[in-house]
């Protein structure tokens, strides 16, 4: 993929993944649940590979909080869920492994990750099992959106972007 089209996916997923916190999201606890936000992880993982999914997440993250539309446990949760996706995606080249990798990274190690991240940076202090059902639910239903839209396009298209 030439440099001029993968940045103007990524900048498209940006775009829907901040316009999406806008619109769709859920309360979970002291977090918000931003499915969309988990939908363009797995998206950018199948599309685009494991370095620029953390960059989307991380950027996505970013813009949400300087606009309100999130919290800073975003950046825990979306860029850890996003490595993990591409990472999954890689190794076994199927869709459904970025999923996992996505409710695996964000549910699991993200939740994790911000327990230490929210007591240190935010000045809350809650356990683990806090965080982990509303991060699983949240990454849940995005892999979920994900997974139903991958697999509505072909491989090939996917595979075209990719490799322009």
């Amino acid at each position: 993929m030439n440099r001029t089209r993968m940045l103007t996916t990524m900048a498209l997923l940006v775009a829907i993944g901040t316009l999406g916190a806008q619109f769709i999201w859920f309360p979970a606890g002291i977090a918000k649940a931003y499915p969309v936000q988990h939908a363009v992880n797995v998206l950018a993982a199948v599309m685009l590979g494991t370095g620029p999914a953390v960059m989307i997440a991380f950027i996505i993250g970013l813009l949400r909080n300087m606009l309100g539309l999130g919290s800073l446990l975003a950046f825990p949760g979306g860029m850890i869920g996003a490595f993990l996706a591409g990472y999954l995606y890689r190794r076994f080249g199927k869709k459904y492994f970025a999923a996992i990798g996505e409710v695996i990274g964000t549910g699991i190690f993200g939740a994790l990750f911000a327990v230490p991240f929210a007591k240190i940076i935010m000045g809350t202090s809650f356990g683990a099992f806090f965080f982990i059902p509303p991060f699983l639910v949240s990454s849940l239903t995005g892999a979920g959106l994900a997974l139903f839209i991958v697999s509505r396009v072909k491989s090939e298209q996917l595979m075209s972007v990719k490799n322009d």
